[in-house]
């Protein structure tokens, strides 16, 4: 089964955004070279924790003596990214990633895998492209990775608020508080 690639070696843009109202949003890993545009779906637990690993990686990197990497603390300014999401044709899902680091180029590498049939159960009957899958291999220099973390960290919780009470999401509709019987 042949795997189609979308590689993205120096990035122009990445990000993560997403469409919809809170309770109801889609995320979305959206990757631009030139006019080569991916975007693949994510769950939202999925882009929290891309950000957190990716901000781990990134805060190991800074330990190495005299960070020789020069891997930033913070979000370099110049790669603020507050832009909506450019059109968005999905991909494929997001099922299965992978993240780690290549010191030859100074680059956090994200590889992220298409749902298999056996990861859905319900597209067990897609016929198109049952003999391909897809995968993103993704290589982001320091500084865009930190900001993509950044960035991914604040779409994830403009989400619905949190019951201070319960704990679950409160709806725009209202909500019906749950307690747990004492």
């Amino acid at each position: 089964m042949p795997t189609r690639v979308h590689e993205f070696a120096w990035p122009d843009r990445v990000v993560v955004g997403t469409i919809g109202l809170p309770g109801a949003r889609t995320f979305y890993l959206q990757v631009r070279a030139g006019t080569q545009i991916v975007s693949v779906a994510l769950e939202k637990e999925q882009s929290a924790l891309l950000a957190e690993k990716i901000d781990e990686i990134l805060d190991q990197l800074i330990t190495v003596e005299g960070n020789p990497f020069s891997v930033p603390t913070g979000t370099p300014i110049e790669l603020v990214d507050n832009d909506k999401l450019e059109a968005v044709q999905e991909q494929f899902r997001t099922g299965a990633m992978s993240l780690g680091w290549d010191p030859t180029t100074a680059q956090v590498v994200l590889e992220a895998y298409a749902i298999t049939e056996a990861d859905a159960d319900a597209h067990a009957n897609d016929e198109d492209g049952a003999n391909e899958t897809e995968m993103l291999l993704l290589r982001m220099p320091v500084g865009t990775a930190r900001a993509f973390a950044k960035r991914t960290r604040e779409i994830v919780g403009a989400g619905r608020p949190t019951c201070p009470l319960c704990g679950y999401p409160i709806d725009a509709d209202g909500h019906i508080c749950t307690l747990p019987e004492v």
